[in-house]
């Protein structure tokens, strides 16, 4: 019988010391596919979380759109708490809860990778990440999308005039409407999830997004134009449910932090490498590369969009302007 009591304890230390081995799964959820710039941050973080916790902390993540077909949808689960932490683009559909976030869509407010890093990772990126949390979001990190490109069906864009008349899908956010709207063109806010379909079947005769999502998404397969005009930096936003993080011990906190922001410096190397790759890629496939198009002219017609966004204090622009203006 001893014995027998022995075995049950011993098999219960087991039981239990296996359990705490995986003592927190967490879900990771993005719209993007297995080779966007989500992805590859994300493969990283779970490596990193999982091998720093010995196991203790797990990782799943869940790409494509699989717990919600739209940003918004993911940005509702992770504050809902039906989803631990999600990627989504800083400047699409994260204003509608944070309005501050519009800053991100003033075109040409950066120009250059450095420049921007020195913002986010800095005193502007610990105020964004701190309204973020007052509107029932943690920040974890920024990591990479990339600068933004127009691609579209109809014709080379070099200046702004080329975009009049166009329909050209944008993120759901008051500033992108306005961009293109001042540019002549026709916005037409999609799911980025349903973005591809609306190309191929002309839904939309363009859209913008950074090299490494007209690559990894394939847009390149249903559009004919792309120009290489650099017009806003998107950032990925990583969030986590604040009720949910913060009911982790200090150091599983501190180790998912950690992680989101090595994870943050090794997908914006990643990108960096892999952009002219993904650019003659695209060229290959049949893509009219427009390599210098009239910046200053966009620049121009552009120049009055901070005055149409609500709640974006003027500060807080010239916050961004001076920080980036100290970066060569």
């Amino acid at each position: 019988m001893k014995k027998i009591v022995a075995m049950l304890a011993v098999t219960m230390l087991f039981v239990l010391s296996g359990t705490s081995m995986a003592a927190v799964e967490l879900k990771f959820a993005h719209g993007g596919s297995l080779e966007h710039q989500y992805q590859i941050g994300a493969e990283y973080f779970k490596k990193l979380v999982e091998e720093r916790s010995n196991g203790e902390i797990k990782v799943n993540i869940f790409p494509q759109g699989q717990l919600g077909g739209s940003e918004r949808e993911l940005l509702e689960g992770v504050r809902m708490g039906t989803i631990e932490i999600v990627s989504i683009a800083a400047g699409g559909a994260l204003p509608s809860f944070v309005p501050e976030f519009q800053v991100l869509g003033i075109p040409y407010l950066f120009q250059s990778r450095e420049q921007v890093y020195a913002v986010l990772d800095g005193e502007v990126g610990d105020e964004l990440g701190a309204l973020m949390l007052g509107k029932g979001f943690q920040n974890l990190a920024f990591w990479e999308v990339g600068f933004r490109n127009f691609t579209n069906n109809i014709r080379p864009i070099e200046k702004p005039e080329d975009i009049k008349g166009l329909k050209i899908r944008v993120q759901e956010s008051k500033s992108w409407m306005e961009f293109i709207k001042m540019l002549g063109g026709i916005p037409t806010p999609i799911s980025f999830g349903e973005l591809y379909s609306a190309l191929q079947q002309k839904v939309v005769d363009g859209q913008e997004n950074p090299i490494a999502t007209i690559y990894s998404m394939k847009y390149y397969e249903v559009q004919k134009y792309l120009t290489l005009d650099g017009h806003t930096y998107e950032a990925a936003a990583i969030i986590a449910n604040p009720k949910w993080f913060s009911s982790l011990s200090e150091e599983h906190q501190k180790i998912i932090k950690d992680a989101a922001r090595d994870a943050a410096t090794y997908q914006r190397e990643k990108l960096f490498e892999m952009d002219q790759e993904r650019l003659d890629f695209i060229r290959k496939a049949g893509v009219e590369i427009v390599e210098n198009p009239d910046k200053e002219a966009f620049a121009q017609a552009t120049a009055d969009l901070y005055k149409v966004l609500d709640n974006v204090p003027e500060e807080l622009i010239n916050k961004i302007k001076d920080a980036a203006a100290k970066v060569k």
